[in-house]
C-alpha cells in the first residue's frame, strides 16, 4: 500500500472528522437557539406530534419518550414515535419541528413511501454487514497479495452501508418537508417562526448528508487500495 494511500486515507478521515464536528456543532446551536422560541397555544413535542398523526388518519401509532438528547425516532417495527424528553415536555418550535419530522416517517410508512420500504428491507443486511465488515476489510488489507477475495468482501458489506447511508436522505428529506407542509396547514407555524423550523430541520438534515459522503469517500478509499494492489 502506497505512501500516496496512505495520505488520501489521513485526508479523507480528518476531512469527514471536522465536517461532522461542524455539522453537530450547528445543530446543536440551533436546538439550543430555538429551543427558546415557545410555540403559540403552549402545544408540547407530545401534542404536537399526536395533531399530526391524527390529522392524517393516523391513530395506531403510539407517541412516547425515550433517554437522551437528540434521540428522536421513529420504530417502523413497533409503531412508535419516540420523542427525547427535551422535545416530548418541550413547547417550543425546535420541539415542534422535531416532532412533526418523526411524524413524517410515520405517514411514510402508513402511505407505503418507497424509499422507506427500501431502506426498511436493507436493515437486516446492513445490520450483518456492521458485524462483519471492520474485520473482513482489516484482514483483506492484511492479507491484500495472497487472499484479495477476503478485502472485496469487506468491500461489498462496506458498500451496503453507503447504499444505506443514500437511502436514507430522500427518506429524511422527504419527513422534513411533510413537517413543515404540515406545521404550515395545521398554523402552527407563521411567517415569523417557520423559516426556524425549516432552518432547524435543515440542520438536521446536514448530518444525514455528511454521514453519506463521508461513506462514499471511504468505500472509494478502500476499492482503491484493492485497485491498486499489485502496484
Amino acid at each position: 500500500m502506497g505512501t500516496g494511500v496512505i495520505g488520501l486515507q489521513w485526508i479523507i478521515f480528518i476531512g469527514v472528522a471536522i465536517v461532522s464536528w461542524l455539522v453537530q456543532m450547528n445543530l446543536q446551536s440551533k436546538f439550543k437557539k430555538f429551543s427558546k422560541v415557545p410555540m403559540t397555544g403552549g402545544m408540547t413535542g407530545r401534542d404536537v406530534a399526536l395533531k399530526m398523526l391524527h390529522d392524517n388518519g393516523i391513530y395506531d401509532v403510539t407517541v412516547t419518550h425515550t433517554p437522551g438528547h437528540l434521540t428522536d425516532h421513529y420504530n417502523p417495527m413497533n409503531k412508535t414515535v419516540n420523542l427525547s424528553e427535551d422535545v416530548y415536555s418541550g413547547n417550543s418550535i425546535m420541539a415542534a419541528a422535531v416532532a412533526a419530522h418523526e411524524c413524517g416517517h410515520a405517514v411514510q410508512h402508513a402511505r407505503a413511501y418507497a424509499p422507506l420500504k427500501m431502506r426498511s428491507a436493507l436493515v437486516p443486511v446492513v445490520s450483518f454487514a456492521s458485524q462483519w465488515m471492520t474485520w473482513l476489510l482489516l484482514g483483506g488489507i492484511l492479507l491484500l497479495n495472497t487472499f484479495p477475495q477476503l478485502l472485496l468482501a469487506g468491500i461489498i458489506l462496506f458498500a451496503t452501508t453507503t447504499l444505506f447511508s443514500f437511502i436514507t436522505l430522500p427518506v429524511e428529506i422527504n419527513a422534513s418537508q411533510r413537517a413543515l407542509s404540515w406545521l404550515s396547514s395545521a398554523g402552527l407555524t407563521n411567517s415569523y417562526n417557520h423559516g426556524q423550523a425549516e432552518s432547524a430541520l435543515r440542520a438536521a438534515a446536514y448530518t444525514y448528508v455528511v454521514a453519506a459522503l463521508g461513506s462514499l469517500a471511504t468505500l472509494i478509499y478502500y476499492v482503491m487500495i484493492f485497485m491498486g494492489r499489485r502496484e
